[in-house]
């Protein structure tokens, strides 16, 4: 299936959204808490940091190490979104389109902070 540029950069753009989404997005701890475990210390200078450690098992520790590497997540939301689009255009398009317009937010409100920064 030829795709244009243009789909292309929806597709980029809505992978991109949905890998944060599943990856570091609060509203989708859910989906990480039963393969990921929460640890909070504090550093040198007193702060506390947050991270996530992979829990034990076969099936827990697959998914653990999924949704902890956002480049493993990214390789398997990007394949979702391009077999969705192919099978299910119709269907599939305003999810993804509304994905790549909150990727691009995203990314403009992280130059708009670097800049302000």
């Amino acid at each position: 299936m030829d795709i244009s540029p243009m789909e292309l950069l929806i597709l980029a753009l809505a992978s991109f959204r949905l890998t944060r989404l599943i990856v570091f997005d609060k509203i989708t701890e859910f989906l990480r808490k039963p393969f990921l475990e929460e640890v909070e210390e504090k550093d040198e200078n007193g702060e506390i940091e947050v991270y996530w450690v992979v829990k034990e098992g076969k099936v827990r520790g697959f998914f653990g190490e999924l949704l902890s590497c956002y480049w493993c997540t990214g390789v398997w939301s990007t394949l979702f979104l391009y077999a969705s689009y192919y099978f299910y255009a119709s269907w599939s398009a305003p999810v993804l389109l509304i994905l790549a317009i909150a990727g691009l937010a995203a990314i403009i409100e992280s130059l708009v902070q670097k800049l302000i920064n």
